[in-house]
Parts: C-alpha cells; structure tokens; sequence
C-alpha cells in the first residue's frame, strides 16, 4: 500500500476484470475483501475518502460483547458477537486489549443488582466468556474502591465484567493491509460515481480519482456495496432503493486530560434518560460517549453540536459530581453515524444493530447495519453469497479468516503479547527510541514494528523525532496516506488523543509529505486547510 504507486496502480484496474469489487473501506468493507482474496477471488477496494474515514474510526473504539443488547432481549445477537470478540482479539492482540468495565448500581436506576447480575451472568454464558474474565458483582464500598469519582448518593453496588478496548480505525486498516498482502488491490480517494451494466446485470463501476480527477471504469462479476451511511444513495444510483432503507443516527464522544478528568476505571454508566453511557481511560485522556440521536445532514463531516455537549457533559457531571466540567475543558471529541435499518415507530437508541444483506434484480450486493465486533462473521455471510453465485467461474472455498492474524497480529498469540512487547521494546531502545516511545510502537503496529524500526536509516531533512519518524514514512511507504488528515487522524489517532502534538508538529509534517509527493503551493495549501479545519472541529460545537 505504497502512497505514491497508488494513482498509477488504479489507472491499470481499467485492464482487469475482478471476481468482486467492494465499494467502502470501513471495517465491513476491509473485512470483505479479505474474506474473498483468502478464498481466491480476484478483488479490488475502492473507497472515496480514506479508509475508515466514516463509522470504523469514529466509534466508542470498544470490542464488546454486546451487553447493552440484552436490555432489548436480543439474545442471538449477544452470543453472535460475544464470541466474535474473542476471535477479533486473537487475530489482532496489538489493536485489542481486555479492560474491566465497572456497572454501577444506583437506586432507582434502569438496573437493580439483581437483574445486573442474572445480565451479567447470562451474558458470560451467551458470550462464551473465559473463566479468568467472567462477571463479578461488587459491593458499594467495592465500586467506591475502584472509582472513588462516582456518585456515592444511591449507590448500592455494581458488576464488574470485561470488554475489549481498541483502536478502530488501526483495526480497519490493519485488516485491509493483511488483504492486500494475499493480493487484493485496494485504493482510498477513488468514488464511485456510477455503475456499469450489461444484459441488465451491474457488471462495473465508473470511478472518479478524488486527487487527480481521472475517471477509471473497472470490470467485476460481483459488486458489493458496503459503504455504510451511503448505501441507500448507491441504492438509488442502481434503481433498487425499495422496501427496506437506512435510518442514520449520530453519535458524539467528547476527550478530556485525565488531569481534569482522572478516572482510573472504564465505567459503563445509567443516564437520567435510561441510556447508557461508558467513560474509558487511555493515553492520559479520558472519553465519554456516546449520544445516539436521528442524524440527517452532512454525511462525510459529522460534528459535534452544541447540545451533543452539553448532554454529555450533564451526564458526566449527575455521574461524577465532584468534576464539574464545563465545555473548557472538552480538548478534542468525535462524531460518528450509526448505518441502521429503520424500524418504524422505534427511538434511535431502540433501533436493532442488527446487519442485512439485499441483493439487486441487476447483482448488486448491499450490506447495512451491524457491529464493528462482529465485521468477520458479516464479510462471511456476504462472501458465502458471492462464492455460491460465481461457484461456476471459479469453485471457491470456504471462509478461511476465523483463525488469520490480521497484518501486525502474528505476535504468538494474545497470550504472547506482552513478552513480545517487551523483546521489541529493547530492540527500539537500541535504535534511539525511549521504552515509552518503543512500547506505544509496538502497541500500534504488532509485529509490523518490525518493518516501522527497518525505517530508522531513512534520510529526513526535517527536524522530526525519531518516533514521529518513523511512524510518518512507515504510513507513506505501506499504509497509503496521501493527506496530512489520513496520518493525523486515521494512522495515529492524534487529533482525538494527543491534540497538542498534532499542533506542535503539523507544520514539519506537512512540509516532508509536500517534498514527498512534490505538492504544488496551492495542493500544499488545501492539505493544511483540510487539517486546520478537522482540529477546529474536533473542538469547536457547532451551534
């Protein structure tokens, strides 16, 4: 996934024919492809913004089991993706990693101990929970132990179970890279504008090079459509947007320093409106979401509002009340649409995430809905689908991701992690780096690092540290980040998490990324623009 081979690379799809074309490089789309190249179908990705650039980077960056479900009795739905999370966390230890998740119990609140812990318990069986990692039910001396920022007024106690943190848009991209190691081509900024068709069967795409302006039209026996908020607007383009449709709802994550908000447990919290809500430790930060509203605007930039924040920052304070934050203190937040499928008469919040496969009189295959935990078993059922209507051409097999280390994976096994962590933390020691800055590398990349330290040698007339270095042109050379935003946002996760950095070091990025792909003054110009506007926006609510 070289940055600079990628406009070439896409110019020459126009002399192939693909067995499947996936349109959207979020997780489902990513987890597609590499279903269908390990099954040894021909496939080609496009996506028409970064990969992960919508929903896969812009959730509540949690593995989980799918607890919530259990309050709307979907119980197929909780094992489903139970035990999809243990699959997600052995194929990918380096982008996943357990964290206890405390539930306080409160009079009055939506969830007595009781339930609680017939829940819990329901849900280490459904979920097929390891023993080291099933339930606990505490005290409230016990919960006050664990979090003494709660709210003591009511507290009768809580559960205590594991979930799974990540980083999503790591995950995204790491599954996309293991893809293309087995073969498929895959490119970010190129949008599909319109459909090619044949006997009235969609048998192409006509495609737009959101940097260079070309227009490439790309054969394929199977298109897939799985591009999340806009599939209804593909839909449309094929003519087949009938029965069911998408019903879109946005949700809001506001990032404080964990010096104004030093919460030492993830908590997984009752609202005054009985909904649920987690607040989680990481890096030095602290973030709490999600809001679950009806979102009908600007698809490709979804922003904080004034009122996602100050309903946030309501239930953090009724919840915490010692804090009170006000919207100061809020140093970076995100907002991300929920692809749902409408069910009329239900709230956002009572609307099922379960996923739906369509498929079109012209071939057209459309995925919506669905988890980001259960992405695999998802790319499974819509491959078995593809594999069944081309087993003519071709004979494909059956699904071979259930036990594939995703690209950075192959560290041993979960249970290996930590001994590997450490090897190569020495190793990057040895080249310059501090153990904290070689830890968080190999946390990042997994057994990739490998390659990211191969980068040590490379000549930079900028004034980068090395660590920065290093990730900058491993995400140029294998990662395809073509803008300051793709590296800034979805590579590193830098503007949500480590903002002053972003702002101290935009400027010598940019410069080496303009010497690097020779950018014209007025390219050079937008690209900064572009990350000007996303760090405003992270911070700025809009009214």
């Amino acid at each position: 996934m070289q940055s600079k081979d990628r406009g070439k690379k896409l110019r020459l799809c126009h002399q192939q024919t693909f067995d499947v074309l996936v349109i959207g490089g979020g997780i489902t789309g990513c987890g597609i492809a590499l279903d269908t190249i390990t099954r040894g179908m021909k496939t080609v990705l496009l996506e028409m913004q970064d990969f992960a650039a919508g929903t896969s980077s812009r959730s509540t960056k949690l593995v989980h089991g799918g607890l919530r479900y259990l309050k709307q009795w979907e119980v197929k739905m909780v094992a489903e993706v139970g035990k999809e999370r243990a699959i997600v966390y052995e194929n990918g230890p380096h982008v996943t990693t357990p964290e206890w998740m405390l539930l306080p119990i409160y009079e009055g609140g939506t969830l007595g101990r009781f339930r609680t812990s017939l829940g819990l318990r329901l849900y280490d069986f459904l979920a097929g929970v390891k023993r080291s990692e099933r339930r606990q039910m505490l005290s409230a001396k016990e919960v006050l132990g664990k979090e003494p920022l709660l709210k003591k007024q009511g507290l009768k106690g809580g559960g205590y179970y594991v979930e799974y943190r990540t980083d999503d848009a790591r995950l995204t991209i790491e599954v996309l890279k293991e893809a293309v190691k087995h073969g498929a081509q895959a490119f970010n900024y190129a949008k599909v504008e319109d459909f090619l068709y044949g006997s009235g069967k969609v048998i192409g795409v006509k495609a737009v090079d959101q940097l260079s302006g070309e227009v490439i039209e790309i054969l394929a026996r199977k298109i897939i459509n799985a591009t999340g908020p806009w599939v209804d607007f593909l839909r449309e383009k094929d003519q087949s947007k009938m029965g069911k449709t998408l019903q879109l709802t946005k949700g809001v994550h506001l990032v404080f320093d964990q010096r104004r908000f030093p919460l030492k447990q993830s908590i997984y919290f009752d609202t005054s409106d009985k909904r649920m809500v987690f607040a989680i430790p990481r890096d030095g930060k602290t973030y709490v979401g999600t809001t679950d509203t009806v979102y009908e605007e600007n698809l490709e930039y979804p922003r904080m509002s004034e009122q996602d924040q100050v309903y946030l920052l309501r239930c953090i304070n009724d919840m915490f009340p010692t804090l009170q934050l006000t919207e100061k203190d809020v140093e970076s937040s995100w907002a991300g649409l929920r692809p749902l499928i409408h069910e009329e008469g239900k709230g956002p919040s009572q609307i099922s995430r379960r996923d739906e496969i369509w498929q079109s009189s012209t071939g057209l295959i459309t995925i919506a809905g669905g988890k980001l935990t259960g992405y695999r078993k998802m790319a499974e059922l819509v491959v078995d689908l593809v594999a069944k209507s081309l087993r003519g051409d071709g004979g494909f097999g059956p699904c071979q991701t259930k036990h594939l280390p995703i690209s950075g994976g192959e560290v041993g096994g979960s249970g290996q992690f930590l001994s590997f962590l450490e090897e190569r933390a020495k190793k990057g020691v040895k080249l310059g780096l501090t153990v904290h800055q070689a830890e968080k590398l190999t946390r990042l990349y997994g057994s990739n690092v490998d390659r990211v330290f191969d980068y040590a040698n490379t000549r930079l007339e900028s004034t980068l540290p090395l660590d920065l270095k290093l990730m900058l042109v491993y995400a140029l050379e294998e990662e395809m980040v073509v803008k300051p935003t793709d590296f800034f946002i979805r590579r590193t996760g830098a503007v949500f998490f480590r903002i002053e950095w972003v702002h101290r070091w935009k400027d010598a990025v940019l410069e080496h990324m303009a010497k690097y792909f020779s950018w014209t003054q007025s390219q050079r110009k937008n690209y900064a623009k572009e990350l000007e506007d996303a760090l405003t926006h992270a911070v700025e609510a809009v009214k």
